[in-house]
């Protein structure tokens, strides 16, 4: 593994690449808190096929991370990672993850041909997110951490007591015994200073999140908005109490191309907890 600094649209953005520059690039984008070191994991799996990629997105880790939420909202984000896949050659194959999918969707949407395949693990497409959000029902309970976090402050909340809320919700019915040691140091070196900024992707995002019970009118998206034309595979770990599994049905009607695998024995974390299994299904499907 090596790490770089590259300027993207004038701003600096910190890379971490493992493989052979010459071989096919893998774009590998983060969520929720983690940064570029989330796929240390899973990237040596890949990178005798990939020259794997991953940044630390604007915001977060030792990437660029301007003050205010106007910053992060999604255009932005998407300008970013096209300027990096120009830099990388033009084209790539694309692996997001939570706030990372939403990324990667927005760059199949708005730059299909950049994208040669796109590559999910838990994360959602905004169209089916948003209609079972607007329910009110189990997803709209479990998405009101978000709702927390929008709040003023929120950083200073979970930065208290080195990071114990941050702990918390980071682990919240879900197996984080891989977060010790070592690597759990190394991800508070990666929010320190940063918390505001990660938090303000949450701020910025146009996706409603009513009270639980409540059911709201959002207009439904036509699936030829944001339609995704590139062969799609989706690998979801079923025990993710984040992201439900209502919240990726009907993703057939915005991605015809689609391949599901669904991992029984994983949550929200399935590329630290099963990066083999992982590595494995991408190298069979691409």
């Amino acid at each position: 593994m090596i790490t770089e600094t590259v300027t993207l649209n004038g701003h600096p953005f910190f890379l971490r690449r493992w493989g052979d520059p010459s071989l096919p690039p893998l774009l590998m984008l983060h969520g929720f808190p983690e940064y570029s070191g989330a796929w240390e994991d899973l990237a040596p799996l890949l990178s005798h096929r990939f020259h794997c990629v991953a940044p630390d997105q604007r915001g977060y880790g030792q990437s660029w991370a301007p003050d205010g939420v106007e910053n992060y909202v999604v255009p932005e984000l998407v300008g970013d990672m096209s300027a990096l896949i120009d830099h990388l050659g033009g084209k790539v194959t694309l692996l997001g993850h939570d706030w990372g999918a939403a990324v990667a969707y927005g760059l199949a949407f708005f730059h299909p041909e950049k994208i040669e395949k796109l590559i999910i693990l838990n994360g959602v497409h905004p169209g089916p997110f948003q209609r079972e959000l607007a329910k009110g029902g189990a997803q709209t309970e479990a998405s009101q951490y978000m709702t927390f976090l929008r709040r003023d402050g929120s950083e200073d909340i979970l930065a208290a007591n080195a990071f114990e809320k941050l702990h918390s919700l980071f682990s919240a019915k879900m197996d984080t015994g891989w977060l010790e040691g070592p690597r759990k140091a190394d991800y508070e070196k990666a929010w320190t200073g940063r918390l505001k900024t990660m938090i303000h992707w949450y701020r910025a995002s146009p996706v409603k999140v009513p009270l639980p019970g409540e059911a709201i009118d959002v207009p439904a998206i036509p699936p030829g908005r944001m339609m995704v034309r590139c062969p799609h595979l989706l690998i979801w770990g079923q025990r993710d109490t984040a992201l439900l599994p209502e919240s990726n049905a009907g993703l057939e009607d915005f991605a015809p191309d689609l391949t599901r695998v669904e991992v029984a024995d994983a949550d929200h974390w399935i590329c630290h907890q099963q990066p083999a299994r992982v590595a494995n299904e991408i190298l069979a499907w691409a």
